[in-house]
């Protein structure tokens, strides 16, 4: 196994792993910036305000692109394992 493959074979987890937190970390932050807005205008700073719709829309975020992740770590891992005896001899 040379550093080569080893680099690409890390290379594609990264990408994996971007793929996955993508949708949940952007969802996150559109309504983080948008309860922070709605915040700033009424001057009402309490925490758990920004909890209760992050958790719903992350909940929601999950329920509509929660099988494409799926399938996308499925298939990442799929190949990875069935490429284990070219990657080690």
């Amino acid at each position: 196994m040379t550093p080569e493959v080893v680099l690409d074979v890390g290379r594609e987890a990264l990408w994996v792993i971007a793929l996955l937190s993508a949708p949940l970390l952007l969802s996150a932050l559109a309504v983080g910036l948008l309860v922070g807005m709605i915040q700033a205008a009424t001057q009402i700073q309490e925490m758990t305000l920004t909890f209760i719709p992050k958790l719903i829309v992350l909940a929601l975020t999950l329920l509509i692109a929660g099988s494409w992740m799926l399938n996308l770590i499925v298939d990442f891992s799929t190949v990875l394992i069935q490429s284990i005896p070219e990657l080690i001899g």
